[in-house]
């Protein structure tokens, strides 16, 4: 990794921008504080892994398609690791079979956790050095996705411990000492942790952060609240995101066993994480030592929060891939119980359209999950990437849940037992959970249009100011031959995409036909999109920003389009023929979304007759998941 920081008095592309466009000063320098954070992130990464660098940001703006960057080899799971993995599932399963998994509040209980940590599971993570196992982040990923299949809450708090909680942070912010005080007891479990970001009015805009810490002696005193911070109790250890001097800076903090004076919860109902702690945080005049604050040097508290969360976002798609697992082999037993005129469900079309619908999204986030993991493990940053599979992952399981699962068990989904009635809002939290999805959505859409803005459009907006022009549409032919120096690069780029453009991509000729189709179609589009991108920003300008709606639409129809050669490539390199049917679904769907047209007779037959097959016990990926009651049975 680089270690260099930009300029913080440098005003980045976006507050450029902004400021051009007429926005408040305030308005461009919270804006810009976002942006210089993404930058600082990016600065700790060598050239080649930044977002420039990237899988999608070269597809799209590269004349050579790097097919290479999206075909993530087969992972293996190192001996120590697996020994961890299967002795954690083996805790969790005989407890939720012995029903032993919730104490009376229906938390996970702390006789579990202990379990967990006995088996080196909170540890995975952790560097060996610190009595971790330092597993392979495609490892942990793929085994989160296992753990959820057995109990979603589990696996959520791994990625919370060991993805945006203390660990992460620590290792790659913390000092020599700071490692050694604090990864051994995170990797033992002995202090599960948290991290402690969003505030009563800090949720997506982090510039409005109260919270702050003041050096006093050889302590930092803290007062403020955070609110909605998952596995946060009395007891545990925090990264905490506050202000010093008023810039964002992290401490890590122990909580002290009992709530007192200084440090208190605030408890309210919430529907989701219902078997987790979720609390809100209270400082008053709360001491945290001074060598607690993580290496400023290398950026400041926004930056560290944004470093962890790519690793959250990968980890709550594989959640959302397992507990998809669950959700399917749940409905197969009730298709094959529940008969409506004189026949099971389990023979009509509708269901088993359902049935292979799930199939499809389940391998589609799988694909993401090995393939941003792959990534990560590479040393890229991988924020758009991470970004599609947190979307992906969290819209898909909405779905699930909604149109394929509760609709297929009708009333009984709304029984007290069920596991859709029991967990419905654990099922929708995640499309809310690390960022909002439109709101992440065009966080992505200006990451993949900063490089081509600041290299092209920013030179043409300053020499449009300094002609005097405020309304870029009302350029005249003076005005142009003013600027003439700062449009000829976009020119001479523009006239090239005209005459030469991209090669097109070498698809892989492994793998069935139908699949090679659907990566060669999505590969394609992908490298066309440059121009829609160049559209937008051609047609709205200066107040690009403000067209929140756009950037949203185009943003989501590239994510489909990655999302399907992903799929389309993972599943090609697979010998299972029904995770080439589930995929080629997928891609036909997205296909389909993407050009607007209605679906074929045949298309109906392949989804119908991959249900039929999951229904027979075909699917492998849900083999081996324990089948729930069927609640309510008929009375003979």
């Amino acid at each position: 990794m680089s270690t260099p920081i930009n300029d913080p008095e440098k005003a980045t592309f976006v507050e450029t921008a902004l400021k051009l466009g007429g926005k408040s000063d305030e308005e461009a320098k919270k804006t810009g504080a976002l942006d210089r954070a993404d930058e600082q992130v990016e600065s700790l990464f060598a050239k080649k892994y930044q977002t420039g660098g990237s899988p999608i940001h070269r597809a799209v703006w590269d004349d050579k398609f790097p097919i290479e960057l999206f075909l993530s080899p087969e992972p293996t799971v190192p001996p120590e690791c697996d020994k961890v993995m299967k002795g954690s599932l083996d805790v969790v399963r005989r407890h939720v079979r012995a029903k032993t998994l919730l104490d009376d509040k229906r938390k996970i209980t702390d006789q579990v956790l202990g379990e967990l940590g006995d088996a080196g599971y909170w540890g995975l993570l952790v560097d060996k050095e610190f009595g971790g196992s330092n597993a392979p982040f495609v490892s942990f990923a793929r085994f989160l996705r296992q753990m959820a299949t057995v109990d979603p809450t589990v696996a959520g708090l791994a990625s919370v411990h060991g993805c945006i909680g203390a660990v992460d942070p620590i290792r790659t912010f913390g000092s020599a000492s700071q490692k050694a005080k604090y990864l051994p007891m995170l990797a033992s479990g002995n202090r599960l942790s948290a991290f402690a970001l969003t505030e009563p009015g800090a949720g997506s805009d982090l510039t409005a952060l109260k919270t702050e810490a003041k050096l006093e002696g050889d302590y930092y005193v803290l007062n403020g609240e955070k609110l909605f911070i998952t596995n946060a109790i009395a007891g545990r250890t925090i990264g905490l995101v506050c202000l010093i001097d008023k810039k964002p800076a992290v401490l890590i903090a122990d909580l002290p066993d009992q709530e007192n004076d200084e440090f208190q919860t605030k408890r309210y109902g919430l529907y989701a994480l219902k078997h987790s702690y979720n609390n809100g945080l209270i400082f008053k005049n709360f001491k945290v030592p001074k060598e607690n604050l993580l290496d400023a040097g290398r950026g400041d508290g926004l930056t560290i929060a944004y470093h962890g969360l790519n690793r959250g976002r990968v980890a709550l798609c594989a959640n959302a891939a397992g507990t998809m697992r669950a959700m399917l082999a749940n409905i197969l037993p009730w298709a094959r119980f529940r008969k409506t005129y004189g026949a099971t469900i389990e023979t009509r079309e509708l269901v088993r359209r359902r049935c292979g619908r799930m199939a499809a999204m389940i391998v589609a986030c799988d694909a993401l999950v090995d393939w941003c993991s792959w990534q990560l493990d590479e040393g890229f940053r991988g924020e758009m990437e991470c970004i599609i599979a947190k979307i992906f992952g969290s819209e898909s399981q909405k779905e699930a849940a909604i149109e394929l699962f509760m609709k297929t068990h009708g009333g009984r989904a709304f029984l007290h037992g069920h596991l859709f009635g029991d967990n419905v809002h654990e099922f929708l939290a995640p499309c809310i959970y690390e960022g909002e999805g439109e709101m992440l959505g065009m966080a992505f859409l200006k990451s993949l249009i900063k490089e081509h803005g600041t290299k092209y459009y920013e030179p043409i907006g300053k020499a449009l100011a300094a002609a005097g022009v405020k309304n870029p549409n009302a350029v005249t032919p003076g005005t142009l031959w003013a600027i003439r120096g700062a449009l000829m690069p976009y020119a001479k780029w523009r006239v090239g995409q005209i005459v030469g453009g991209a090669s097109r991509a070498a698809i892989p000729s492994s793998g069935p036909t139908k699949l090679r189709e659907h990566a060669q179609w999505a590969a394609s589009e992908l490298q066309r999109s440059r121009m829609h991108v160049d559209g937008l920003m051609q047609k709205f300008k200066l107040s690009l920003a403000d067209r929140q709606c756009a950037m949203a639409e185009l943003s989501l129809r590239i994510q489909d389009l990655v999302v399907m050669l992903v799929t389309s490539l993972w599943a090609s390199r697979r010998s299972d023929e029904l995770i080439h049917t589930a995929a080629d679904v997928m891609c036909q769907d997205l296909r389909r979304k993407y050009t607007c047209e209605r679906p074929s007779s045949a298309y109906f037959k392949t989804i119908t007759k991959l249900g039929e097959a999951i229904a027979a016990g075909g699917f492998s990926a849900i083999a081996g998941i324990d089948e729930n009651e069927i609640l309510m049975p008929y009375s003979s």
